[in-house]
C-alpha cells in the first residue's frame, strides 16, 4: 500500500515510567508526555525523529525473561527495535559510559555491524551500522 510513508512509533510495554524514562534518556531520548490515555501510555521521542510509546501496564511480577526473544519456544512477534547509526566507535563508547552493556554484537562480511543492548525491562535494542556509512 503506498499510503504509507514511515513508521510514526514504536510501542514497547514496560513496567515502570521512570525505570524506562531513565534508560532511553541515556540514548538521547527525550519526555514528551504521559502517561495518558486509557492503556495508560507515556511518550518519548529523540532528536532523529524516531518516536517510542511506552505501554505503562506491565505486570510487576512478570518474568525476567524476554518471551519473544529468550524463552526457547519461539513465539510470534516483534522481538526488537533497529537503530540505524553511522558510527558505531562513538555509540559503543556512549553505551559504556552510561553504562549499558553490550549483549551481541555480529559483523557481516560487506562491512555491515550491528550490536544488541537490552533496556531494563529486557526489550531488545539494535543498533545498525550499515556497510559504507
Amino acid at each position: 500500500m503506498k499510503a504509507i510513508s514511515r513508521i510514526n512509533h514504536v510501542g514497547l510495554r514496560v513496567r515502570d515510567l521512570q525505570t524506562a524514562r531513565t534508560f532511553y534518556e541515556k540514548l538521547g531520548f527525550e519526555f514528551i508526555v504521559g502517561p495518558i490515555g486509557p492503556e495508560p501510555v507515556a511518550v518519548m521521542e529523540h532528536p532523529s525523529g524516531v518516536n517510542i510509546n511506552f505501554i505503562l501496564n506491565a505486570s510487576v511480577d512478570a518474568s525476567e525473561e524476554n518471551i519473544l526473544s529468550d524463552a526457547p519456544i519461539k513465539h510470534t512477534g516483534f522481538t526488537h527495535i533497529a537503530l540505524e547509526i553511522d558510527d558505531r566507535d562513538a555509540v559503543e563508547a556512549h553505551l559504556a559510559r552510561k553504562q549499558i552493556p553490550i549483549t551481541e554484537t555480529v559483523e557481516l562480511p560487506d562491512g555491515t555491524a550491528f550490536f544488541f543492548v537490552r533496556d531494563p525491562d529486557r526489550n531488545v535494542i539494535e543498533f545498525h551500522k550499515p556497510a559504507g556509512n
